[in-house]
């Protein structure tokens, strides 16, 4: 049996090669082409191309990458042709996996999209080319399957799969205790995990840093990148900065474990606060154009995945072109400050937590996928 899966983000890096592990639990023997990065490539998928490169927010970003897009599709068109996937199986990424999908389907491949993109969220019509392209939809939030279904999309809830990440990752002893020799009360700064976007939202999250530390000079902060190149971007950015602060690459878990609160960018980290139960201010920093186009076509009423888990705003938010630091840190400080507030709000996560951070998300779509291609195969040899 023979897959291509595209990842094009280092979330759906992650999730890739979370999910190549559980196929592999199953069928030792299968055989894996894809794009993605350097995690699904560890897992034994043989990179046809570096798509997590592509990855972006916002329409300078498009701008910038979509020249690239037709040689990618032109070599999909040619994988395609020449090792004939059982299955396409798409991670995330609707930019230009509507145009992927589009290409198996052209080929007679099915299609199964593993963390589908959140059109309810921004694009409620494009669910006519889900139902058109894809065979298969693997939700990751609760919500999703009966959205999906109801407007004739054969869907799935089957749990998120970072959530089976967070659950088997091990953190490094070493470096925490390193870090609770150190006196102070730790606040994490996630400015995210691309370049553009450490570009946009750390300078805000750094003048909330300071406004906190005026007021509180116990505290100290710990900025999680998820690279070494990130960090050392940080590093450069942060020079002349006198406040008591740290950059780490690949720490975030052991970060936001040692956290008393965090200020991070939207995104799928947001899960992993949720995982630790610590409190966040949320931003994302765009474009002034960007700002007002996000206005005009969001459709849900929150961008943290923590608070349309919530079906409330658990973690204040802010999406703007200039992201309002004073604001940020007014909400850090009263959890700092009021100890019940800070208690209340954990309280509520734990028990958002327990509700809908099961792992197992990545064993359940395998057995979905490699169940749904075998029906298919006895269907055509029926036939």
């Amino acid at each position: 049996m023979r897959l291509f899966v595209s990842a094009g983000e280092a979330s759906g890096d992650l999730h890739g090669a979370s999910l190549l592990n559980a196929l592999r639990r199953r069928r030792p023997d299968l055989d894996v082409h894809g794009f993605g990065g350097d995690r699904m490539e560890r897992a034994g998928c043989r990179i046809h191309y570096p798509l997590t490169d592509l990855a972006g927010v916002g329409l300078m970003h498009l701008l910038s990458t979509v020249q690239r897009v037709p040689g990618i599709l032109k070599l999909a068109d040619r994988v395609f042709r020449t090792t004939r996937p059982d299955a396409l199986v798409l991670i995330d990424f609707p930019g230009f996996h509507w145009w992927l999908a589009k290409c198996a389907k052209k080929h007679g491949i099915p299609v199964v999209w593993f963390v589908p993109p959140q059109l309810w969220a921004w694009a409620p019509y494009r669910v006519k080319w889900m139902r058109r392209l894809a065979d298969h939809v693997l939700c990751t939030l609760p919500f999703e399957e009966k959205w999906y279904q109801e407007r004739g999309v054969d869907a799935r809830f089957i749990g998120h799969p970072y959530f089976d990440e967070l659950h088997v990752r091990r953190p490094d002893e070493a470096f925490l205790a390193a870090q609770q020799a150190k006196p102070g009360t730790v606040v994490a700064l996630l400015p995210g995990s691309r370049r553009h976007e450490i570009r946009h939202n750390l300078d805000a999250m750094v003048r909330s840093a300071g406004i906190i530390h005026a007021r509180r000079p116990d505290v100290r902060f710990l900025i999680a990148c998820l690279r070494p190149e990130h960090a050392q971007n940080v590093q450069d950015r942060l020079r002349g900065c006198t406040l008591p602060v740290e950059v780490h690459a690949g720490r975030t878990a052991e970060i936001l474990r040692l956290a008393h609160s965090a200020i991070a960018k939207s995104g799928s980290v947001g899960l992993e606060l949720l995982f630790h139960g610590k409190p966040a201010v949320v931003g994302y920093q765009l474009h002034w154009i960007e700002v007002l186009g996000s206005r005009l076509i969001l459709k849900c009423p929150y961008i943290s995945l923590v608070n349309l888990l919530a079906g409330k705003a658990l973690f204040p938010e802010f999406l703007a072109s200039r992201l309002p630091a004073e604001i940020m840190a007014g909400h850090v400080l009263r959890w700092l400050d009021d100890p019940a507030a800070y208690r209340a709000i954990r309280d509520e996560l734990a028990v958002l937590r327990d509700r809908v951070a099961e792992p197992g998300a990545c064993d359940r779509a395998a057995e979905v996928i490699l169940g749904q291609l075998a029906g298919d195969g006895k269907a055509r040899r029926a036939g």
